[in-house]
């Protein structure tokens, strides 16, 4: 019965059974410091994926940019400012009853501070926009009984569907020269960094009661709506951050390349490739796994796209996370390994987000990359610390059982020992983290975990049994004493490798947490004290000679030194592969 109960009792110290409360408490902590940073926490699990993200995919639009939309100004198909072509495009905001749009809200704004008036317009239908259109018209009838029909959108949707343009109060067929000339304006102004819709109109017929999409041909193009967003001050800074900690940018969006170039190029963003989604459309899902990692712009894409461009990263073994506050973004952000979006986004983006920002800043995901990597850190030590110390003690206690005529510790006495040294690992959430641990994104690695556990489990099995020699032959223990000398020895090792482990740095350069240092000196001090507590002889501990205490301490502290030598020995090692 009692070899039972100490199998048992064995099978329980060499696993980490703290290791879900250690897990639950780190990962609670990490979600705590990033709602002081402004990061709300929707899905606990996904805090170490904050942390080992290495790329985050982007709009530019509020994050990379101010995202304050103001309309430059409205040209005709000359490149002169003209009120004409305002108006229409005041006409189209403000009868739109689609969902809230930065731009429309630019053009009535630049609209009424023009003293431009629509009072004696009549919406009589609409075809809402659609991210395959990219454009939308409003059926209007003016107070001469006029009915036309005023289309807004991306220049690549507007052209192709017009057959002539407004030039001096009369249309012109389109013909190649004038295309060629609207195209070299757009172009211009795209590189400058403005974003161009184009505008076009229609007269339609009275006695059409519905509308659809189809009527969109034939038309008249009018003008150019200049819109501009600049770039945010401060984010270079921060995308600099976070380039020192791994993290690539890739700016994926609605937009024309140009203008994304123009974004990239003022925030100093190094550009490999640019693809677009027709360039996109043409690639099949192997080429695209290739091309997405050497990509640093997505331009003019749609939600679909951006869904299959996450996709495709995640394949190459990246971990991904994706920005976004739109409808359009709801499908990214579901396949992203990490979702993130705003408190203002819609609701259906926030929904499929892990984690919602409080405001629309780089430098909070910064801060909230940090935070998850501590948190990654701070589980890594309790592993490296519980299966190191547990491993070895556990082994060298079945392996001494085998030579000793009786147990070397009690079933109850083996339960004490790993509930106590199971305390300070309570506390290594709030622990302190080395910047190494930080700088880049980090991964499970049961290899790397294997060999450490095999190491430092040998270095502690080599120094218990160097402990039961002390003990056996040259104190001559009896049973009770060496179940207590070597209970006090096994537990101290376990409570100062902690401190050892927890930094790739010798252990005296990286200060703990002082939670962590408290409940560590705490420990030690009450494992020196503990055969001499009364109500603790329920464990049949009895007192030890000074001489026999003052060895186990001295046999501790060259164990320290051991593992500091082992850890230096295991990290040059692992620096050089």
């Amino acid at each position: 019965f009692d070899s039972l109960l100490f199998a048992l009792a064995l099978a329980v110290g060499i696993s980490p059974e703290l290791l879900p409360a250690i897990t639950s408490i780190t990962l609670s902590h990490g979600a705590k410091k990033m709602n002081e940073h402004g990061v709300i926490v929707r899905r606990l699990n996904a805090i170490e994926d904050f942390g080992n993200m290495d790329i985050l995919c982007t709009d530019k639009t509020g994050t990379l940019t101010e995202g304050v939309v103001h309309l430059d100004n409205a040209f005709d198909i000359h490149g002169n400012s003209s009120k004409e072509v305002l108006r229409y495009a005041m006409i189209n905001a403000h009868f739109q009853t689609g969902l809230d749009n930065p731009l429309d809200d630019a053009i009535q704004l630049a609209a009424q501070n023009a003293g431009i008036d629509i009072h004696g317009e009549k919406k009589i239908g609409e075809i809402p926009y659609d991210f395959i259109r990219k454009s939308l018209s409003i059926i209007a009838e003016n107070d001469q009984n006029q009915r036309y029909l005023i289309t807004k959108g991306a220049m690549d949707r507007i052209l192709p569907v017009c057959e002539s343009i407004w030039s001096d109060f009369d249309a012109v067929p389109l013909d190649s020269a004038i295309r060629d000339s609207i195209e070299k304006k757009f172009g211009d102004w795209s590189e400058e960094g403005y974003r161009v819709l184009g505008l076009a109109i229609k007269k339609v017929d009275k006695q059409s009661e519905s509308h659809t999409y189809k009527e969109e041909q034939a038309m008249t193009f009018i003008g150019f709506l200049l819109f501009l967003d600049p770039p945010k001050n401060g984010v270079e800074q921060t995308i600099e951050e976070l380039r020192k900690r791994n993290v690539q940018i890739k700016i994926i969006t609605g937009d024309n390349a140009k203008v994304a170039r123009h974004v990239a190029a003022n925030l100093q963003i190094p550009v490999q490739n640019v693809i677009t989604g027709n360039d996109l459309n043409g690639l099949n899902d192997q080429v695209l796994w290739h091309m997405a990692e050497n990509t640093t712009i997505f331009a003019e894409m749609d939600p679909n796209q951006k869904e299959r461009i996450i996709h495709a990263l995640r394949k190459t073994g990246h971990v991904v996370g994706y920005m976004g506050d739109g409808i359009n973004d709801a499908p990214a952000l579901r396949s992203a390994d990490v979702g993130i979006s705003v408190d203002t986004a819609v609701d259906v983006a926030k929904d499929a987000a892990d984690f919602v920002l409080l405001r629309k800043d780089l430098s909070i995901l910064q801060n909230g990359i940090d935070e998850g990597r501590k948190t990654y850190a701070n589980t890594l030590k309790y592993i490296l610390t519980t299966i190191s110390a547990n491993f070895g003690n556990m082994i060298s206690m079945a392996g001494i059982s085998i030579y000793l005529p009786f147990l070397p510790l009690l079933a109850s006495q083996i339960l004490l020992n790993n509930f106590l040294s199971d305390f300070p690992g309570l506390t290594i959430a709030s622990d302190n983290v080395d910047f190494e641990m930080i700088e880049k994104p980090n991964r499970w690695n049961t290899k790397f975990i294997r060999n450490y556990m095999v190491l430092f489990g040998m270095t502690s099995s080599i120094f218990d049994f160097l402990t039961f020699g002390i003990l056996l032959f040259i104190f001559h223990a009896r049973p009770e004493e060496f179940r207590t000398g070597w209970f006090i020895e096994s537990l101290l090792t376990e409570l100062v490798i902690a401190l050892v482990v927890r930094t790739g740095r010798p252990f005296f350069r990286s200060r703990p947490g002082n939670f962590l240092l408290a409940s560590s000196l705490f420990f030690i001090g009450l494992t020196l004290v503990i055969p001499y507590i009364p109500f603790l002889k329920i464990f049949r501990f009895v007192p030890l000679p000074l001489p026999l205490l003052m060895a186990l301490i001295g046999l501790t502290i060259v164990y320290v030194f051991a593992t500091e030598s082992a850890k230096r020995l295991f990290y040059t090692k692992i620096a050089k592969r």
